[in-house]
């Protein structure tokens, strides 16, 4: 069973920052694409970033140079930093680890953008 535990999110103020972290088994961090997903209410849920197994990464058009998602694979973990957070951010946040015969997710973190 493959485990991913979210942790970061909370209350921002717009342009804030926060840092979300989703730690997982050294197998995944090694071998699977880690990504970040959102989903707002009543829509789909979208790409924030992801980094694959040689480090490429790829972002959410949205995005637009404000977050950084990197992997630390002592620590077996992958981090979201997000920078010059908006409103629009508000949404909860998902981590997910896959393949291209499996994936797996994290139960989400919840991100407020409030002044």
């Amino acid at each position: 069973q493959v485990q991913l535990v979210e942790s970061g999110g909370g209350l921002v103020q717009p342009g804030g920052s926060l840092r979300l972290s989703c730690a997982v088994s050294e197998y995944v961090c090694n071998i699977y694409t880690l990504g970040w997903y959102r989903q707002a209410p009543g829509k789909e849920r979208e790409l924030v970033a992801s980094v694959d197994s040689h480090g490429n990464k790829n972002y959410g058009d949205f995005v637009e140079g404000r977050f950084n998602n990197s992997k630390d694979t002592s620590k077996r973990t992958v981090y979201l930093q997000m920078n010059s957070l908006e409103i629009e951010d508000t949404v909860a946040y998902y981590c997910k680890a896959y393949l291209q015969w499996a994936e797996y997710w994290g139960q989400g973190t919840q991100v407020t953008v409030s002044s």
